[in-house]
């Protein structure tokens, strides 16, 4: 697991905005090794080049997780673009992720 401290420029060179994401998991369990499966599919499929997704383990990084009141486990916050957004579970439903991340109109 890693932790990005740099800033980084939210616009990449053919000007889509760059989602910065967070994934809280606990280990290895079977909840957190899906949803890291998933969030890395979705990603791949939607954002391609313009994501940076981090991914936390609570175990390993206590105080980052207290540090952002993390109260259910596997989540995913959407830290930029705002609003920031939190999505609890393994991440499956792709359209539920999709409209809570804001990539896909959830009027839709």
């Amino acid at each position: 697991m890693h932790n990005h401290s740099k800033k980084e420029d939210t616009k990449p060179a053919e000007g889509r905005e760059i989602y910065f994401l967070k994934l809280f998991v606990t280990g290895a369990s079977p909840n957190s090794i899906r949803a890291i499966s998933n969030i890395k599919n979705i990603c791949d499929s939607n954002l391609r080049d313009s994501y940076e997704l981090e991914i936390i383990d609570v175990y390993q990084q206590p105080l980052m997780a207290e540090r952002e009141q993390i109260i259910a486990l596997p989540l995913l916050v959407k830290k930029h673009p705002l609003p920031e957004r939190r999505l609890i579970g393994d991440l499956s439903d792709t359209e539920k992720v999709l409209k809570g991340l804001g990539i896909i109109d959830s009027e839709k």
